[in-house]
């Protein structure tokens, strides 16, 4: 006990873990972090995924309550739209707000990581490097203490005993197998069947005036090949390229493909003369600003992605799972992250109102967030098809501008779902069936219309007032 809260155990100093560990040292818990990779302060970031993070209002509000937003704007790169680049026509932004009090941050998972492992240790938590979790014994009752053997110095492990024990390790998370030894978990996991493999845009090599009027602070000497405050979409159907900015001048660039199948899949493209011929025919302004394609090609391997589901995040009062190992998904609507740090604050917020019952924190913490985690975890898959397909339709395009000046005309009762999980704190699983509601109106608004002209506005507002409750304020 310290300050007469219960110590707590967090296995995995990712993104999850270093700010939960922030926001409970903070509040005067005793907390101790074990993370199998080596400290990446001290040997470089190794870990995992690093698909850019796109962060988000959920996330920012989370590192406010950490007192860390303002230190990792810092890093970051705003992004104002999707720079949607058919085959063959012009590019055009489509902007996600309504203005820049409406966008989201491009930021680089390594340093990010590392910022909330300094803020985490900054508070008070003890973080331990090579430690990976071998081995969970769980505790009886409620009263009995876990004990975990951690691997330590090479060949060697050490035990620990630990009274809240909690796995924020990812999707391929030790904590999840060893609860699941001990009571099924109900746990099902469903691959997308398409992979990713990253490449890169590195800074234009330009004279240092070519980006005048980008007045992003501490940014002006970089030069960006393309522009800097969007995230670009090449999109081709049933596959697509994106681009993220860095704050180091650079785009990651991520190619998303099916896995198997006919022309195109990964299995199609063998070898980097085989990719290089793909890029040359579908995404050729892209290829143009990657000089080390084929190296990338080469260094990168496919990686997959899927869509992690649990009946069951804890174990009563022993053990809980957050973050990606309780909920992976798949990264289309760039809420993985932002849902990660909103199971944080809602975590601390309720171990902190009952420090001695962790059994009933933790099953109010799955019957709260799960709704919403299953509500993100199928928009960010169907955010694929429209990211791939739909923001080069002339359907959807309709559609979207109709929703863009319904927001105008009646604010109180319309915001696009897009708006809504990106720019406000409305609970996933609202934003999900409210979004539902509003495309079923749209729809009906557009039946019989070639465009959005054709429609009568004013009785289209009047609709929207009359058919749809107003919006819940976002706290």
């Amino acid at each position: 006990m310290s300050n007469g809260k219960p110590a707590i155990t967090i296995i995995g100093a990712g993104l999850v873990g270093s700010l939960l560990a922030t926001l409970l040292a903070q509040r005067g818990s005793h907390v101790e972090v074990f993370e199998r990779r080596p400290d990446p302060r001290v040997h470089g970031f190794l870990g995992g995924r690093s698909i850019n993070l796109a962060l988000a209002e959920r996330g920012l509000n989370a590192l406010r309550r950490a007192e860390l937003a303002e230190a990792v704007l810092q890093q970051a790169v705003m992004m104002r739209g999707r720079m949607v680049h058919p085959l063959g026509g012009l590019t055009n932004l489509q902007p996600y707000g309504v203005d820049d009090s409406e966008v989201i941050w491009s930021v680089s998972r390594g340093g990010l990581n590392m910022l909330l492992m300094d803020a985490a240790e900054r508070a008070g938590a003890s973080l331990h490097f090579d430690a990976p979790l071998l081995d969970v014994s769980f505790g009886h009752s409620a009263q009995d203490t876990n004990g975990i053997v951690i691997g330590h110095d090479r060949n060697k492990t050490r035990e620990h005993c630990a009274n809240i024990l909690i796995g924020a390790d990812g999707a391929g998370s030790a904590l999840r197998a060893a609860m699941g030894r001990a009571s099924d978990l109900g746990e099902r996991i469903e691959p997308l069947g398409h992979g990713y493999k990253e490449l890169e845009i590195p800074p234009a090599n330009l004279p240092s005036l070519a980006l005048a009027g980008h007045s992003m602070a501490g940014m002006m000497s970089k030069h960006f090949a393309i522009e800097p405050h969007a995230l670009h979409i090449w999109p081709r159907g049933h596959y697509m390229c994106i681009a993220l900015p860095n704050a180091q001048g650079s785009f990651t660039v991520t190619l998303f493909l099916p896995n198997d199948g006919p022309h195109p899949s990964f299995a199609t493209l063998p070898d980097a003369k085989a990719a290089r011929a793909f890029f040359e025919h579908e995404f050729p302004d892209a290829l143009a600003l990657m000089p080390t394609f084929d190296e990338d090609w080469n260094a990168h391997p496919v990686g997959q992605l899927a869509t992690l589901y649990l009946e069951r995040w804890h174990l009563d009062g022993h053990a809980l799972l957050v973050g990606d190992a309780a909920h992976a998904i798949v990264p289309f609507h760039g809420q993985g992250m932002n849902a990660g740090f909103e199971d944080a604050v809602e975590l601390a917020d309720l171990l902190e109102a009952q420090p001695d019952d962790p059994g009933a924190a933790f099953a109010q913490f799955q019957h709260a967030r799960k709704p919403n985690t299953d509500a993100i975890a199928a928009m960010a898959l169907e955010n694929y098809i429209e990211m791939r397909d739909g923001v080069a339709d002339p359907h959807y395009l309709a559609k979207r501008e109709l929703a863009v000046t319904l927001s105008q005309r009646a604010p109180s009762h319309f915001m696009s779902r897009y708006r809504m999980v990106s720019f406000t704190d409305l609970p996933y699983e609202y934003c999900r069936q409210r979004g539902l509601e509003q495309d079923v109106l749209l729809e009906s608004l557009l039946a019989g219309h070639a465009n959005v002209a054709d429609i009568d506005l004013d009785a289209a507002a009047a609709r929207v007032r009359a058919e749809l409750p107003p919006l819940p304020l976002s706290n």
